[in-house]
C-alpha cells in the first residue's frame, strides 16, 4: 500500500451506474476514510501533508466525483444527486461501511449521503460546512465567487478566499498548494461544466428554506463540524448552526485562518480528526 499520498497513483473503478470512477488512496486498516471535495477540486487538491496524516493507521480514500477530474460522465446539478453518486462509488469498492470528511460542497453531500444512507456512515467530519435551507446562504458574495469561479483559476485570488491575510496564514497556503501539485501524474483539471453544475448546487442548497433546517436532526451518527474563524466562503455562524441542529454533534473553530483552514492547521486538524474517529464514545 502506497504510504505518501503525493506518489498514490491514480486508479479507477467501473460503477454499477455505468460511471468510471478516478480515486486515489492510502494507508491501510480501520474504517476506511472517504474523502469529499470542494467546489472545483479534483484529487490533486487534498493537501498530501493533511491526508498522510489522516492515513496514519487507516486507509483513506479520496475521488472524483461523477463527471470530475479523471472520472467519467457528466458532473450533476444538485447535492442529492453528488451524493447518490458517492454512495455508487463506495459500492464499487465494496465498502460497506465508511467514515467521511466532506470540505466545502463536499460536506453538503457528506450530509445527504449519511441522510439517505445511514448504514454506510459511521462518522462523519464536516469541514466549512452549512446546513441546507440556511438563510444567508443563497450563493457567494460576489468577490469570492469571482475569485474561485472564474473561467480560469487565479491561485492568488484562490488564496485570498482559502487564506487570511496574516502572514502566518499566507504562508502556510502558500506551502500548502506547493504540496499538492508537486506530483508526477496530475489529474485533469475540472471542466467548465463541472463549475456550473457545482455553483448550481451550491446555490440551490442555499436557497432560504426553514423547513430544511430540520433535515440533519435525523442524522444519526456521530458528527464533527470545524470550520476556519474569517472562512468567508461558508461563515463560521453556519457551522455553529449546524452543529446545533444535529444531534450527536461537537465544534471546532481554528484560529487566524479562512476556507484552507484543514490544509493550514493540518496537523491539529488531523490529529483532532483521529481523536473524533476513535473516540469511543
Amino acid at each position: 500500500m502506497t504510504r505518501s499520498y503525493a506518489q498514490a497513483p491514480i486508479r479507477t473503478v467501473a460503477a454499477a451506474n455505468g460511471i468510471e470512477y478516478a480515486y486515489r488512496e492510502v494507508g491501510e486498516g480501520g474504517v476506511p476514510l472517504v474523502l469529499l471535495m470542494h467546489f472545483r477540486g479534483n484529487l490533486d487538491n487534498w493537501d498530501p501533508a493533511l491526508v498522510d496524516s489522516l492515513a496514519q493507521g487507516r486507509r483513506v480514500i479520496a475521488f472524483d466525483n461523477t463527471g470530475v477530474g479523471r472520472s467519467s460522465g457528466t458532473t450533476p446539478g444538485t447535492i442529492a444527486q453528488m451524493a447518490l453518486d458517492a454512495i455508487a462509488f463506495t459500492d464499487a469498492l465494496k465498502l460497506a461501511q465508511v467514515d467521511l470528511l466532506g470540505f466545502s460542497l463536499g460536506s453538503f453531500v457528506a450530509q445527504e449521503i449519511a441522510l439517505i444512507r445511514p448504514s454506510l456512515a459511521r462518522r462523519v467530519v464536516l469541514a466549512s460546512a452549512a446546513p441546507q435551507g440556511a438563510p444567508g446562504m443563497h450563493g457567494w458574495t460576489s468577490w469570492v465567487i469571482d475569485a474561485v469561479g472564474a473561467p480560469e483559476i487565479d491561485p492568488a485570488r484562490v488564496l485570498d478566499v482559502f487564506y487570511t491575510r496574516s502572514p502566518e496564514s499566507r504562508s502556510a497556503g502558500e506551502k500548502a498548494m506547493g504540496r499538492m501539485f508537486t506530483r508526477e501524474e496530475l489529474d485533469v483539471p475540472t471542466t467548465w461544466q463541472t463549475r456550473q453544475a457545482q455553483y448550481d448546487a451550491v446555490t440551490a442548497w442555499g436557497i432560504p428554506n426553514i423547513s430544511f433546517l430540520g433535515r440533519v436532526t435525523a442524522i444519526g451518527a456521530s458528527v464533527f463540524v470545524a470550520n476556519g474563524d474569517s472562512d468567508p466562503m461558508i461563515l463560521p455562524r453556519y457551522s455553529h448552526l449546524l452543529a446545533g441542529l444535529i444531534p450527536q454533534a461537537r465544534l471546532k473553530i481554528y484560529p487566524d485562518s479562512a476556507h484552507g483552514f484543514l490544509f493550514q492547521h493540518h496537523a491539529e486538524f488531523a490529529a483532532d480528526v483521529e481523536a473524533f474517529l476513535t473516540d469511543p464514545q
